[in-house]
Formats: structure tokens, C-alpha cells, sequence
């Protein structure tokens, strides 16, 4: 089990370079632990105990209305870390937390998580690196849902998805269902603009299957001139 912990952490983006005494510091303090699809790691409001980077599969972070309608902040994959920032805070958790598919986190508690901090200089960089990065992608978020049309937000994040996967034939990484929460729509709007985007020409799809035909096309409607 602790090499198991061990080989979990070295693939955590936020621990590359540690080195192996301090990443087994780490492993002695971190847990694992197997996910469901559709599991609900935590959720908004309670004790932000731990911190957590996925081993295996996906994990949604989200918000849900007392309406039932729900805005997913993030999708997170292998090596990702989230909740960073209860940890700091020692608040509650901002947002819940639910694998997509089946998989694995591995978690960090508070306590030992900040003692770590405030032993490794380069750790605390580090994770000072993460939060510079996550605000960025959740300022990008924010006026891609406030300032711009559905067309434009879908293209961006198709765009987004051939850089992560460097090629035109893209496998979709979220239901559509979840795709549409995440651009901040419906998923009757999210299947008419598909339709549209097919029928413009710029793209190709069947299932959760999407070609772009044409990539500067989509680059032209994301960011418009």
C-alpha cells in the first residue's frame, strides 16, 4: 500500500521534482481511495478536511442551485490536484466534488498537508504555482459563460480539447450533459449548436466522437475579431 501511495503522488503534477525522501513524507500522511461513478467525494458546506489529486478517472467539482440547475467549475484528470484551497483556509468546501466514472483520488489531510508546507519551501511554491494557475483558468471561465454566445464558448472548448489530446479526431471527456453545465447552457442548446457547427462545416459528430474539419474556422468563432 505505501508504494501504491507512493507511485499516486509521483504522478500528482503539483509533486514533480520532490524529492523521493520528501514525496515518502508524504505517502506516510496521504490515503487512497477507490471511486464509483457518481460518487460524491464531498460536498459544498462541509469541513474542508482534505486535499485530493486524482489517480484514476475523472472527478467534476460543481456547484448546484436550490433549483436543482448545477454549474461545473472543473473537471479534473490523472495527476490533477483540487480542494487546495480549504486546506489553506480551513473553511468549509466551496464547491462538491463527484467522480464521472469509475477510478481512484488520493487525499492529504489538513493538518499533515500544511505541516509539509511549512517544511518545504519548494512545495509551498509549488502549490502558490497551482492557485496562480487555477484562478487564471477560472477568470477564462467566467468570461467565456459571461461574455460570450453558446457557438463561441462550444468552439473554445473544442479547441481547449485538441491541444489536451494534440489531434482533430477528439473523444469527448465529460457526457454532454455535463459538457453543457460546464459552458454554462442546456443540453437541448448544446445539441443545437453541434447541429449547427456539423452543418457549417466546421466540425463532424457521431456519439462522443467529434472531428474538427475545420480547426481556424472554430479559432475564428471562439475569438472573434
Amino acid at each position: 500500500m505505501a508504494q501504491d501511495k507512493l507511485a499516486a503522488l509521483k504522478a500528482v503534477k503539483l509533486f514533480e521534482g520532490l524529492p523521493e525522501a520528501q514525496l515518502r513524507s508524504l505517502a506516510d500522511i496521504a490515503q487512497l481511495r477507490a471511486l464509483r461513478a457518481g460518487e460524491v467525494l464531498f460536498e459544498a458546506g462541509q469541513p474542508g478536511t482534505h486535499f485530493y489529486a486524482v489517480v484514476a478517472g475523472k472527478v467534476r467539482v460543481y456547484r448546484a442551485a436550490p433549483s436543482g440547475k448545477e454549474q461545473i467549475l472543473h473537471v479534473f484528470g490523472r495527476g490533477e490536484a483540487f480542494a487546495e484551497v480549504p486546506v489553506f483556509e480551513g473553511k468549509t468546501y466551496p464547491a462538491s466534488a463527484q467522480a464521472l466514472e469509475d477510478g481512484a483520488v488520493v487525499g492529504i489531510a489538513r493538518k499533515g498537508f500544511v505541516e509539509a508546507l511549512r517544511r518545504d519551501p519548494e512545495l509551498s511554491l509549488g502549490v502558490m504555482a497551482l492557485l496562480a494557475g487555477r484562478l487564471r483558468a477560472f477568470v477564462t471561465q467566467i468570461a467565456q459563460i459571461s461574455l460570450k454566445e453558446v457557438p463561441e464558448r462550444l468552439a473554445g472548448y473544442l479547441l481547449l480539447l485538441r491541444t489536451a489530446q494534440n489531434r482533430d479526431d477528439l473523444t469527448l471527456d465529460m457526457p454532454k450533459g455535463q459538457i453543457a453545465a460546464y459552458l454554462g447552457t442546456i443540453p437541448e442548446t448544446l445539441s443545437r449548436v453541434l447541429k449547427k457547427l456539423s452543418e457549417q462545416g466546421l466540425i463532424e459528430c457521431s456519439g462522443n466522437r467529434v472531428r474538427l474539419l475545420d480547426p481556424e474556422g472554430l479559432a475564428a468563432l471562439a475569438e472573434p475579431r
